[in-house]
Formats: C-alpha cells, structure tokens, sequence
C-alpha cells in the first residue's frame, strides 16, 4: 500500500502544479498579479534501509515575489510621477513666455523702439502716440502673463487638494487589505489575490506620494513617507489634509489622533512634484514677473517726471502699478494723452529731446528680480525665459530618466513575479506527464497487488 499512497502524493501533487499553472495562464493579462507556484519536497522514510521515501508534500504554495524588486518598482513610479506632473505646467510656461508675439520680449522691445522713432521728431502727435499705444500694449502683455501664472497657481493648488481623497482612501485600503491578510494567513487560506491587490494600491500609491514600505512577520506592511511619518501602521490608517487657515497652505497628516506637518515639496511622487514647482518654479517666476513690471514703471514714472511735455509743464506719470487690482496691475495712467510725454528737459523747448534719450537710456538700468537676481532691465525678459527654459529642459531629462528607469523596474519585477507564456506551457506538458506517470504507477501497484492476493489464495 505504500507505494500507492506515495504515488497518490505524486499525482495529488502534480494536480495541485496543474491548477496553480491554469491560474497563472488565467491571470497572465491580470494587472499585478503575481504568478504562483507549487511547494514539492520529498517526505523521506520513515525506517528501514530498503525504503526510498513515502512520496511528496506538496501542502504550500509558492508566490514568486521579490521584496527588493517591489520596492524598486515604487519607489521608480513615485519618482516618474513627481517628474510628470509639473511638466504640463512648465511646457505651457514656455510656450506662453517664449512666444513671439505675446512674449514679455515682444510688449518690452516694442515700447522702447517706438521711443527710439519718438526721438527722430519729439513733438510728432503721431510718434507720441506710438509710444502710448506701445506702453499699453507691454502692459497688457505683463498682465496677461501675471494672469496665466495666476492660473497656474489656482490649478496646483487644486490638482494637489483633488489628489487627496485618493490618497486617503488607497491608505485606507491598504490598511484595511492588512487585516484580511493576516486573518488569511492565521487560517491557512491561501493570502496572493489579496496581496496583489494591496501591492496595486500602494503602486498606486506611490504615483502621488513618496512611500516606504516595511514588511511585518503576520504578512501585514507598514507605510510611511520618505520624511518619516506614518501612512499605515498595520489596520490603522493616517489621514491627510490641507489647511489653509493660515497665509499659505499647509499639508497635515493625522494618525492615531496624532497630526504632523509635512513639507510637500519633499513629499515625493506627483504631490511633491507638484508643490516644488510652485514653490521653486512657479512663485518665484510670478514674483519676479510683478517686480520686473513695477520697477519698469517706477524708472519710466521718475524719469518723465523730471522733463517737461509739449506745454512746458512738468511731466507726469505714463504708468499705475497696482499687484492686488483686479483688472490688471500694470496700467497706462487714464489721463495721459500724446502732449503730455516729458521728453524734453526745457520747458521753452519742446523739440528737445534730452529727457527722452535718458527714458530710452532705462532700458539700461538694472532691477533686481527673485528668479535671477540683479540684471539689465533689456536683459531681464530674456533671462525670466531662459531661467524657465533650463528649469523645463532639466525635468524633461530627469523625467526621461524616471521612465526609463521604471521601465527597468517593470521589467525586472516581470522576470520575478510575471506570468512566461513559454515557461507555463512547458509546465503544462510536464506536469501532465508527471500525473499521468503517478497514475501509471498507482495502476502498476494495484495490479502487483492483485497478482499477489491471487499467489496466496
């Protein structure tokens, strides 16, 4: 009887292989699913010298998953999101301030060349006039760029804050998906669908946060932040929030009753990625944007404020700087009319043109911008462009790298943990042959049994 028992072990074994291989050929167009496998391990004998074993165990399944390879693959999508998600906003950025026609380099070059035509005839109405209509014109193209980084920041702000329920409830189903997990493993139930399913959410995850992920001895996983503060400590989950009671928003993880303070920028994933940018990029570009057209019209103001216009009286001011008006910070004044530039700097004398040269000479001037620092007013459009240029060239390349590198870890987890059509069709046919010889065996042993019943009746 023993050798049917260890046949009946081969063949329950090569069964138990038959199954796990049709699951994995079921499954091989399944998202995460990690392929499974059969634990076999000889049962040795239990006494004498003349027995070879008593057949195989085959009471475990194996899940084939690498740890090391999980990891790789997060901590890779968490870095390609946080490249992803400010590149939209960079390439609109470039695209909107290096543009010909509506550029700052555009409104500012055409201003000061109509006061250059303004300088061949001073008292000419219509040269004067030029240089109004040219003014209005780089106003208006300051304020409509101000507006698209205006709008800009009102979209971080509300792509960051959508981004949170989502964040909140794949912690929640982690959490949640630990607990059952245990409870499988504590009961003996096969646990891989539910760890696929938890390894999803934290790749999902990790697209909009930086994660790291602990793995405890019940089978459940711990999850922080690259910062330190916890995501999921076994079936407890933390809860994030933005508070904007204050000057400026303020990201806050609550866990276990316990709230801290985490620094966005550094969060990692499409999160961090997109709070960098409108912390690093973003405002100091806006900033330097409002600067620039306030120094601007402050150099213009003063300068025509020393000369006299056509009427001989004292000039006045072309522009209105105001950064909280609604309709546009950088005005021309109203009142102003074509008689009323101050270039000239005698009153008897309004063909001069003394006053104009020292206007045209502003472009000259330098200013002080956050972006770049101190620079030529001429040059401060250009380099505001070049600045964004070099800042979107480096995250197209550093995005580029990201995808390639989570490529490699895709692939890579796929050597490990995905289904190999070729390899599962070769275990088809081994496999078949291995229970079809088992039941060959138990056949060869029941007739041996038969035969010898036979001799001694």
């Amino acid at each position: 009887m023993s050798s049917i028992s260890t046949s009946l072990s081969g063949a329950g074994a090569a069964q138990a292989a038959l199954l796990a291989t049709q699951q994995n050929l079921a499954n091989m167009q399944t998202r995460g699913y990690t392929r499974q496998g059969v634990r076999m391990t000889a049962i040795g004998p239990t006494m004498g010298t003349n027995s070879a074993g008593n057949g195989v165990d085959f009471g475990s399944l194996l899940r084939f998953s690498d740890s090391y390879k999980n990891n790789q693959l997060w901590r890779s999508n968490s870095e390609f999101g946080q490249r992803e998600a400010p590149q939209q906003y960079l390439s609109q950025l470039e695209r909107v301030m290096g543009d010909d026609t509506s550029g700052l380099s555009n409104g500012v070059d055409k201003f000061f060349q109509a006061l250059n035509a303004a300088a061949v005839d001073p008292t000419s109405s219509p040269l004067r006039q030029a240089v109004i209509t040219a003014s209005n014109a780089m106003a208006q193209q300051f304020n409509s760029i101000y507006s698209v980084t205006s709008g800009q920041m009102l979209s971080v702000s509300e792509q960051r804050a959508a981004m949170l329920p989502g964040i909140n409830a794949l912690t929640a189903n982690v959490a949640n998906l630990n607990g059952r997990i245990t409870a499988a493993v504590a009961s003996g139930t096969n646990p891989s669908a539910l760890i696929d399913e938890r390894d999803l959410a934290i790749d999902d995850l990790s697209a909009m946060l930086g994660v790291e992920v602990s793995n405890n001895a019940d089978g459940s996983v711990n999850l922080s932040m690259r910062s330190g503060q916890p995501l999921v400590a076994n079936t407890a989950a933390a809860v994030m929030t933005i508070d904007n009671s204050g000057a400026t928003e303020v990201l806050k993880l609550t866990m276990s009753n316990t709230t801290f303070t985490v620094e966005s920028a550094v969060a990692g994933g499409q999160l961090g990625g997109l709070s960098n940018f409108q912390t690093n990029v973003l405002a100091p570009l806006q900033k330097s944007i409002a600067e620039m057209a306030e120094q601007l019209s402050t150099l213009i103001n003063d300068q025509l404020a020393g000369g006299y216009d056509l009427n001989g009286a004292a000039g006045k001011p072309l522009f209105t700087f105001n950064a909280n008006s609604s309709t546009g910070m950088l005005q021309i004044d109203p009142t102003i009319k074509a008689a009323d530039l101050a270039f000239s700097n005698d009153p008897a004398a309004p063909g001069d043109s003394s006053n104009l040269q020292l206007i045209i000479n502003v472009k000259n001037a330098s200013v002080s911008l956050t972006s770049i620092g101190t620079v030529l007013l001429g040059d401060a459009d250009t380099q505001l462009v070049g600045k964004l240029g070099i800042d979107s060239q480096q995250n197209q390349a550093l995005l580029k790298t990201a995808k390639t590198i989570r490529f490699q870890a895709e692939d890579d987890w796929k050597s490990t943990s995905g289904v190999n059509i070729d390899e599962e069709a070769a275990n088809l046919i081994e496999f078949e042959k291995m229970y079809q010889a088992n039941m060959k065996a138990i056949a060869v042993a029941n007739s041996l049994f038969d035969a010898t019943l036979a001799m001694m009746g």
